[in-house]
């Protein structure tokens, strides 16, 4: 493949995360002019949110590298519409996010946000994420291994395009990682949503929001079951959420029209 002519960074662990480290390095294998643009706290769980009540605050941290004191989605606004507005990039990378976005997650993930808002603004984007098993020992090899030739191969089908794939790597070692496999986005793994009410020193409450995470059902070709064989994954997403199956019961039970 070409090298491009540039290229966007994002993510929503953080400009400071390892993940994007990751992320730049492949980068600058594929392109000579490399923008990073991301947020400059965690934003994990942002989903595709935008700011709009509060300003926007950009530092510039370097060439062509700035961090946004908003979300994943805030980000990718920034770069395409004020700092590479003359010059858009030809591709949007979102990641390396730690952790697995599967199913559901994708729904609540900032770094996938942040690519269907590179979507929406006409750029073809791809999310990529790192299953772990064990937090303190995240594979970054095998998503530094394989991102290039992932993103040199998936491309050229959605080059010049709006478009949103959301890649996922197994955690594996880089070589038994693979091979590449079209998936669906299935349910993954997500139960629900849960409140951990504690108290603090002085006797005040405050709460932790987290998922509550089990075996589902899924089908053979979602994304948690290529993830779980140690494939990685890649899924093309969309906004179109219409649930059609219950789209149909609704139809005929209402004689196949809503009521006005």
């Amino acid at each position: 493949m070409p090298r491009l002519a540039r290229l966007l960074l994002t993510n929503d662990d953080g400009i400071d995360a390892p993940g994007l480290a990751v992320l730049e390095r492949v980068a600058a294998t594929l392109s000579h002019e490399v923008w990073v643009v991301a947020p400059a706290q965690d934003q994990s769980g942002t989903s595709h949110a935008i700011t709009l009540h509060a300003p926007l605050r950009l530092a510039r941290l370097g060439e062509r590298r700035f961090a946004v004191m908003g979300t994943p989605g805030d980000c990718a606004v920034m770069a395409m519409r004020h700092l590479m507005r003359e010059a858009p990039p030809d591709l949007v990378l979102s990641g390396v996010n730690r952790g697995a976005n599967l199913g559901i997650d994708t729904v609540f993930s900032g770094t996938v946000g942040a690519a269907m808002t590179g979507m929406m603004l006409g750029v073809p984007s791809i999310a990529l994420s790192q299953a772990f098993t064990d937090p303190n020992a995240v594979r970054w090899d095998t998503a530094e291994r394989h991102a290039g030739a992932v993103i040199e191969r998936l491309l050229p089908l959605v080059a010049g395009m709006p478009a949103c794939l959301n890649v996922n790597f197994p955690d594996t070692p880089p070589d038994l990682a693979g091979p590449l496999t079209l998936t669906r986005q299935g349910v993954g793994s997500v139960q629900g949503i849960e409140v951990d009410s504690r108290s603090d020193l002085r006797g005040g409450s405050y709460h932790w929001l987290h998922f509550r995470r089990g075996p589902r059902d899924n089908p053979p070709d979602a994304e948690s079951v290529g993830i779980a064989r140690g494939r990685i994954t890649v899924t093309p997403l969309g906004f179109e959420r219409t649930d059609d199956a219950l789209l149909a019961v609704m139809a005929a039970t209402t004689g196949a029209n809503l009521p006005e």
